[in-house]
């Protein structure tokens, strides 16, 4: 697959980082597909509450580009799409985990609520 040409040049290894992270979602996919291992495009939209259709196709288009998901196409009628991390985006979402745990921890000290997505079996605990 194609790398993608981001920003660049970089200032450091964090500003790179966020380069591939940017936006509200990608974390977030990371997150279901990490807890998942393989959701259907309507399985993350539901996973996700809030994001767009739009957004999500985007997201994901980039993300694969970006080496992090695996879109896997079934020759069905109607055809069934899955995605999937890549062993990139494993070690991608693993690096998150500290920021993770830090939000967590922020959600707790500041008393903020957390939104119940009741198909995912992450809690509240889950970073």
């Amino acid at each position: 697959m194609a790398r993608t040409s981001r920003r660049g040049p970089y200032i450091c290894g964090i500003d790179a980082g966020l380069d591939v992270v940017s936006g509200k979602w990608k974390g977030l996919i990371l997150w279901e597909l990490d807890a998942h291992r393989v959701r259907r495009f309507a399985q993350l939209r539901r996973g996700l509450p809030g994001v767009s259709e739009k957004m999500l196709t985007q997201h994901l288009r980039e993300m694969e580009a970006d080496g992090l998901v695996h879109r896997r196409v079934y020759a069905e009628v109607p055809p069934r799409v899955e995605y999937s991390l890549t062993e990139h985006g494993h070690t991608l979402n693993q690096a998150l985990g500290p920021l993770g745990a830090w939000g967590v921890e922020r959600i707790r000290r500041e008393g903020s609520d957390m939104v119940d997505v009741a198909e995912t079996s992450h809690g509240a605990d889950a970073v």
